[in-house]
């Protein structure tokens, strides 16, 4: 990975003949495929409406529980900045909930919720304390020299926001939203395995374990990397396109 963070295309290439010469020493394609079976079974998939419809429903819920984990981590962490008494009150909750393992949340969810409704609940248990976490750590390295300027000129309500939190506070929610679309796909994909949810990634991962198709399981697993990574690029453009465009045009 180079100093932008973007990865290289040889390395990527290099990986897959690693992973190609460890399948062919290994010998037995219940226990590793090659990636050219990869590709042969991935390919069939996609050509299955079954394919897209689990996609799609699994796609839609986790951004559902994204969704809301950015929404009500950005309110809470506003709210706590302001409130000491709500920053002290939510303190147990977030701490409980970036402790407490997945499986644990996953397990004591299918008490109370259907399993259909499982990956949203989780995949924003997953996310918002992410998103809380930095975005108040953002407001609170603000700079104090410019609230102290804003109070002199009597800037409040939406334009202190603009010009003074929001390009402090930016960066750290930009950072915390990447980072928790990953988290909320993992979480989200275990909790379907888990619940096994009828038409969805989690349930085809199931039965991929239960009958041995270690094809089907890496086909499944390479669709969640490939989601995660288009759903956090697409979100994070919207974000840039809505605050800092947006923010600039103003």
């Amino acid at each position: 990975m180079n100093k932008s963070g973007k990865i290289k295309l040889w390395a990527i290439v290099a990986w897959l003949i690693i992973w190609h010469i460890v399948s062919l020493l290994i010998g037995h394609s219940f226990i590793l495929v090659s990636p050219w079976q990869v590709l042969v079974c991935g390919f069939e998939l996609v050509q299955t409406s079954d394919f897209w419809l689990s996609v799609l429903n699994s796609t839609a819920k986790i951004a559902i529980g994204y969704i809301l984990a950015v929404a009500i981590g950005i309110l809470f962490a506003g709210l706590a900045s302001k409130y000491q008494r709500f920053r002290e009150f939510i303190s147990p909750l977030v701490l409980t909930i970036k402790t407490v393992p997945v499986v644990s949340f996953i397990i004591l969810v299918l008490i109370l919720l259907p399993s259909k409704s499982l990956s949203i609940l989780i995949s924003f248990l997953i996310a918002m304390p992410i998103v809380y976490t930095n975005v108040l750590e953002g407001i609170s390295n603000t700079s104090r020299e410019m609230l102290e300027m804003a109070d002199v000129f009597d800037i409040r309500g939406m334009k202190r926001i603009r010009h003074i939190y929001l390009p402090d506070v930016y960066p750290h929610l930009r950072s915390a939203a990447m980072t928790a679309c990953g988290m909320a796909w993992k979480a989200g994909a275990a909790a379907e395995v888990i619940g096994v949810p009828q038409g969805s990634i989690g349930e085809k991962l199931q039965r991929a374990k239960v009958y041995l198709e270690t094809p089907d399981l890496f086909a499944w697993t390479i669709v969640i990397v490939v989601m995660s990574l288009l759903m956090e690029k697409l979100f994070i453009w919207i974000m840039d396109f809505i605050i800092v465009r947006g923010n600039a045009k103003r």
